[in-house]
């Protein structure tokens, strides 16, 4: 696949080549344990599917091909599994920087599973350059970025990250699911892993769970593939087969995703119900010129804190018709969620209040459908 061909084109064709016994333009799913050997450890590049399998390889090639910068990529079981996986890399003792404003599930894998393994997790603002500079002492392995956050879209900048990344010794993961390959490309700025909930926008259709790695180091690569191997933690043929369909659309999803969801965010900035609206691609976001300036489009999240109690939270979300309420994003349809009592309930009370997680606060994943019919169930909704 050719690197200066656009992301349109690039999606479309990633990872897939006609199948050489039957010309088949889609790559069959190779739904096999395992495989017949020549001799002993004598075989065709296969043995065992938790090892590799066709479809799977296929499903990394384009994984890699979509990520820019990326010469490497692996698949897992989920997004929660592929963050285990990196993990797995340090060592008892080693220090973590984490974005505060990270994903819920995040942080209760590094506060409940791998703080007890002598991993010395810390939550630091990292829109605050001076506390992030702070916390990097020598023991730093690892600094661990969302951009844009999830769910108050806190964007960090991650070229500077690489740099103090660097000045330490550390790596730099960059969690990409709220952007997508499409609008943010971590590697090109100096990011060494970029993480992917690919149940999100690379899925796009709400109907399949999987994790993403993308990298350019070939020791790094090998050591996250011995990770993968030993633990096991790896998709299905069936839902790799199911992700290389879905990448084929992922750019066009993409666009409409930003459009609608920058229509919905100039609307409710304007509402008189509505106290507050993140969203990148709003000017009066706190880091909307770093945005523009690492991203190449603002995707479909958009936040906001109603004007009112948690009763008229409740009233607001049983009268939509459209948005559904439920976890998960980057679906072709719109959901709403409430991270407070939902994707973030496992976050510390004390944490979600400094970082704005109240009662009022609603997280929507615009999807794809017509942007005068969303406007039009928010806009009824909320009166």
């Amino acid at each position: 696949m050719h690197s200066d061909l656009r992301t349109k084109t690039i999606a479309v064709h990633a990872g897939t080549e006609p199948e050489p016994n039957t010309g088949a333009i889609m790559t069959p799913i190779f739904l096999t344990s395992t495989f017949v050997q020549e001799a002993p450890g004598v075989h065709k590049g296969y043995d065992y599917s938790r090892a590799d399998n066709p479809t799977r390889q296929a499903h990394e090639k384009a994984l890699a091909q979509i990520e820019r910068g990326a010469k490497y990529a692996l698949a897992y079981a989920s997004g929660l599994a592929a963050e285990q996986a990196i993990i797995q890399l340090l060592n008892p003792g080693d220090r973590i920087l984490v974005c505060d404003d990270v994903y819920g599930g995040t942080g209760r894998l590094f506060r409940r599973l791998f703080a007890k393994y002598n991993l010395d997790f810390q939550f630091i603002d990292m829109a605050n350059m001076d506390e992030v500079k702070k916390a990097a002492t020598a023991n730093t392995k690892l600094i661990w970025v969302e951009s844009p956050t999830n769910p108050t879209m806190k964007v960090i900048d991650i070229q500077a990250m690489s740099a103090v990344a660097k000045s330490v010794g550390a790596k730099l993961v960059v969690d990409n699911t709220f952007a997508s390959p499409v609008f943010q490309s971590p590697l090109l700025m100096g990011a060494d892993i970029v993480m992917h909930s690919s149940t999100k926008y690379i899925g796009g259709h709400s109907d399949m769970i999987g994790g993403a790695l993308m990298m350019t180091d070939k020791a790094l690569h090998e050591q996250l593939k011995f990770v993968q191997f030993a633990a096991g933690a790896v998709p299905s043929p069936f839902e790799s087969f199911m992700f290389l369909r879905s990448i084929k659309t992922l750019a066009v999803r993409m666009e409409q995703h930003a459009k609608n969801a920058q229509a919905v965010a100039e609307f409710l900035e304007k509402h008189p119900k509505v106290k507050r609206v993140y969203f990148p691609g709003l000017k009066s976001h706190p880091q909307h010129e770093l945005a523009k300036k690492q991203m190449s489009g603002f995707s479909g999240m958009v936040s906001f804190d109603m004007n009112g109690t948690y009763d008229d939270v409740v009233k607001f979300l049983k009268k939509l018709k459209v948005f559904c309420l439920a976890e998960s994003l980057g679906g072709v349809e719109s959901l709403v969620n409430h991270p407070e009592k939902m994707t973030h309930a496992s976050v510390p009370e004390e944490l979600r209040k400094k970082l704005g997680i109240g009662p009022t606060l609603l997280r929507l994943s615009v999807g794809i459908e017509d942007t005068a019919d969303l406007i039009a169930d928010l806009d009824q909704a909320l009166s």
